[in-house]
């Protein structure tokens, strides 16, 4: 698995972690972002179950796993959060921070220790050891209880699905070509992105920030210019377009 560091100040850290070679053909490639302190650490969106084992060896390069205080699910889909019952018993002592809306639902995936803390709608302020980071509601994009998470330290967005691709594991770790990559995505925001009154929703929230890292879940990290140029693709693509197929 690659492992990137994103960004280093006094206070803390950001690594990426992605491009497994030893993920299974069929499953959908991932990236998954630690933010970590002298004393504490956060993982955004731990991955799936088949992934764990993978994520544990990556990790514990960088810091003991008991300095894991937190976890942050994005929304409830397995790729982001099914490795949730191993973290369970991994870190008894964690706390998992997920939309308040599917609870009932990311218990099925294992949270018998874990302390479930849920995030309103309306998102709010994460505080970890001295940091700040910003629960940005993202609902709709793609699910209708999302969030991004926005560092005003590092300038660096993590934006969930939002930007995404279907990358595979060769594929660069950040946007190369920004036409050949816009290509690739195109089919996956217009088929998992509903409505276009939630994307000008979160796109006028995130244009009020300043950002030098936009961070996907999936596919590549884009950088400089090709922040702004993904936005206002964004803003001019039409989503929800899987319902001429009916």
């Amino acid at each position: 698995m690659q492992t990137v560091k994103l960004f280093e100040c006094a206070t803390h850290e950001w690594i990426v972690f992605g491009r497994d070679p030893d993920k299974g053909e069929k499953i959908v490639d991932t990236n998954q972002y630690l933010i970590k302190t002298a004393r504490e650490a956060v993982l955004l969106d731990p991955g799936g179950i088949e992934l764990f084992s993978s994520m544990l060896a990556s990790v514990v390069h960088y810091l003991p796993v008991e300095q894991i205080t937190h976890l942050f699910a994005s929304h409830q889909d397995p790729d982001i959060i099914s490795s949730l019952g191993l973290w369970d018993k991994t870190l008894p002592h964690a706390t998992l921070h997920a939309p308040w809306i599917w609870e009932g639902f990311l218990r099925h995936y294992g949270c018998n220790n874990i302390t479930y803390k849920p995030i309103a709608d309306e998102g709010g302020t994460f505080k970890m050891d001295g940091i700040e980071l910003d629960f940005i509601p993202a609902h709709y994009m793609h699910s209708s209880g999302n969030f991004s998470v926005y560092d005003p330290v590092s300038k660096i967005l993590f934006s969930g699905d939002v930007g995404g691709g279907l990358n595979g594991a060769d594929d660069p770790l950040f946007v190369e070509d920004f036409d050949k990559h816009i290509k690739q995505i195109k089919t996956f925001h217009q088929r998992w992105m509903p409505s276009e009154r939630a994307k000008q929703a979160w796109l006028n929230r995130v244009r009020k920030l300043d950002i030098d890292l936009l961070c996907p879940q999936h596919g590549a990290i884009y950088q400089g210019k090709d922040i702004e140029r993904f936005l206002d693709w964004l803003e001019d693509l039409e989503v929800g377009t899987a319902l001429r197929l009916s």
